[in-house]
């Protein structure tokens, strides 16, 4: 578990926002950051984002749930959020694990993942649901 990035503290209830602020979201990381970790999937690896996860009790839309624009693709399980103004992938319900939603761990205020340093990369290309 990570408990600070870089100068940040994770906080046990940590804001996160998109790029132009329109959708905030509270997440409950009493943990901190547990496993960050990067995904090699067709759209993964397209946005680039460094996630970690939170029971969907865990995550929170305070502000713009209205402007949240859902995407799916392949078997249409996981479901993936981003901001309709600015195009920011905030979360995602995950695929694997229903019971928890993957968040990008970029839009943390006050986190710059590159702080994190080599981050491992989860095998979605050969997902464990299709095994």
């Amino acid at each position: 578990m990570i408990k600070q990035v870089g100068d940040t503290p994770i906080l046990p209830l940590h804001r996160a926002s998109c790029h132009c602020g329109a959708v905030v979201l509270e997440l409950t990381l009493p943990d901190g950051l547990v496993s960050p970790r990067r995904c090699d999937c067709s759209l993964c690896r397209r946005k680039g984002a460094i996630v970690a996860s939170v029971p969907l009790a865990g995550l929170r839309v305070v502000q713009g749930a209205e402007l949240l624009t859902l995407y799916q693709f392949n078997t249409r399980t996981a479901r993936h959020y981003f901001c309709s103004r600015c195009g920011i992938h905030t979360h995602h319900q995950r695929r694997s694990s229903p019971d928890q939603y993957g968040f990008n761990v970029g839009c943390l205020d006050g986190v710059n993942p590159f702080d994190l340093g080599e981050v491992p990369t989860s095998d979605g290309v050969n997902h464990p649901a299709d095994r």
